[in-house]
């Protein structure tokens, strides 16, 4: 590693705020456009070449305005509420509200009053497994798969808890209400730290039937309050707008010692300004660029591809175009190398937000090949990248919940940094969020993880 090239925290920590200053970067938003130019200049800056705008067609929603009003036992309020995304809209509609029961039975022809908690783990469980994880199975539409290794030399998981961003329905939280005949979805995050609601999930893409709100816990607990006394009607009202658009994936390569190739990358859009999803992936993946293009093509162990892909927050459109559009060079990949989401843990501490100091779990979904699980471990031991999980590809479900885990339904072998925190698609993903001592110890330990692909070929990283 050559300690000269390597970006310091200020430079890195600088990207992720430009990029947060511009706005709201959901996909085909003007800050998401500039995030793509941005990116583009950046590659160019940093000595890429071939830099290039791949285009995307994608779905753009845009919600205008909206509200809920609330009537019942002769109150009459407004709640605070935020749109799903892609739900369909509708003009100002009263509705009889019913809360949605453990058999769906009550709810047609109403507004359903769905509680989504998020789900709550211990932080090692998804290697360890245990009796929480076994629950959780039986409870979540994806497969758990437990394994892999802990790297937590501290014992810093010890007695704690991990809130992770989804509910057991994950992105299906309006299909039970719309199965059920529900004329519109009522979101209750309960239990949510700082009872929020501006929630952006699902983030699928799929353009849903019914409206759909959500609401504070702490608002659901008052309208079944009222249910419980008798009849309660709402006025929905939500202005959206869904367009199809084009967007792009930013791409700049590197040439090396070989022509296989080694992807890094990770995604320009996001949920809100998004500090950490995924200004952070951006800015990690420039921090990559910077460090390889000092180095000569015989120091890069293989052909280095950038990618930053376009729409992962509509059903991660971007990364399957790419792997359509170069279906042709996915045998020749050693590595597919994905780089997301620098968090700061935070817990709720006398209804209070209050960050611990600590990185949120860190998780690096990796194939399960020998040498690259020994690489990954030892870069992440050299480099003091704690609290960190060595996961297997489907540890929830088929593929790795990053923006880079299809490439593995097509085989392609994988290292995929993500972290988890509750916040991630909530507007409270500012700066602050940032992990900034994670911004170097990534870097460096993706430097030896690509470092340790040198000399072995696709077909010998396959084998």
């Amino acid at each position: 590693m050559r300690e000269q090239w390597i970006v310091d925290e200020k430079r890195i920590y600088d990207w992720i705020e430009q990029i947060f200053d511009w706005g709201v970067r959901r996909p085909g938003y003007p800050a998401d456009r500039q995030a793509e130019q941005f990116s583009a200049e950046r590659f160019r800056e940093l000595g890429l070449q071939d830099v290039r705008l791949e285009p995307v067609a994608l779905p753009c929603w845009e919600p205008r305005s909206w509200s809920l009003h609330v009537s019942a036992q002769g109150e009459d309020f407004e709640v605070p509420c935020f749109p799903l995304p892609h739900s369909a809209p509708c003009e100002e509609t009263e509705l009889e509200l019913a809360e949605f029961g453990a058999d769906g039975g009550g709810v047609s022809g109403k507004a359903s009053l769905f509680d989504v908690p998020m789900i709550r783990i211990p932080p090692a469980a998804p290697v360890g497994g245990g009796s929480v994880i076994d629950e959780l199975e039986g409870k979540i539409d994806v497969g758990i798969n437990p394994g892999g290794r802990i790297i937590d030399p501290r014992g810093s998981f010890d007695g704690t808890e991990q809130v992770l961003p989804f509910g057991a329905q994950i992105q299906a939280v309006m299909e039970p209400s719309i199965e059920a005949g529900a004329a519109a979805f009522l979101g209750t995050l309960s239990g949510y730290p700082g009872d929020g609601f501006e929630y952006y999930v699902p983030y699928d893409g799929v353009e849903r039937p019914i409206p759909g709100v959500w609401l504070r816990g702490s608002d659901g607990a008052r309208l079944r309050g009222l249910l419980a006394r008798g009849p309660v009607r709402v006025r929905l009202r939500v202005d959206s707008v869904r367009e199809t658009v084009t967007c792009h994936n930013v791409v700049g390569e590197l040439p090396g010692a070989d022509a296989d190739r080694v992807v890094i990358g990770s995604h320009h859009d996001g949920p809100w300004s998004s500090a950490v999803e995924d200004a952070s992936g951006m800015s990690l993946v420039f921090a990559q660029a910077a460090y390889w293009s000092k180095l000569s093509a015989a120091e890069r162990p293989h052909h280095l591809v950038f990618l930053l892909n376009a729409g992962h927050m509509v059903g991660g459109a971007g990364v399957h175009r790419f792997i359509a559009d170069h279906a042709a060079e996915l045998e020749s990949i050693v590595l597919e190398l994905h780089l997301e989401h620098a968090a700061n843990e935070v817990v709720e501490r006398g209804g209070e937000l209050v960050p611990t100091g600590e990185p949120e779990s860190r998780w690096f979904f990796t194939s399960r090949i020998p040498r690259l699980e020994s690489a990954v471990a030892d870069a992440l031991e050299r480099e003091g990248v704690d609290r960190s999980l060595i996961l297997r590809p489907d540890a929830f479900g088929p593929q790795p919940t990053t923006d880079g885990g299809p490439f593995h339904l097509e085989g392609v072998p994988l290292v995929n940094y993500l972290t988890a925190p509750f916040y991630l698609f909530d507007r409270i993903d500012t700066l602050d969020k940032i992990h900034r001592p994670s911004l170097v110890a990534v870097t460096r330990a993706a430097i030896r993880i690509v470092e340790s692909t040198a000399g072995i070929s696709a077909k010998e990283m396959r084998g």
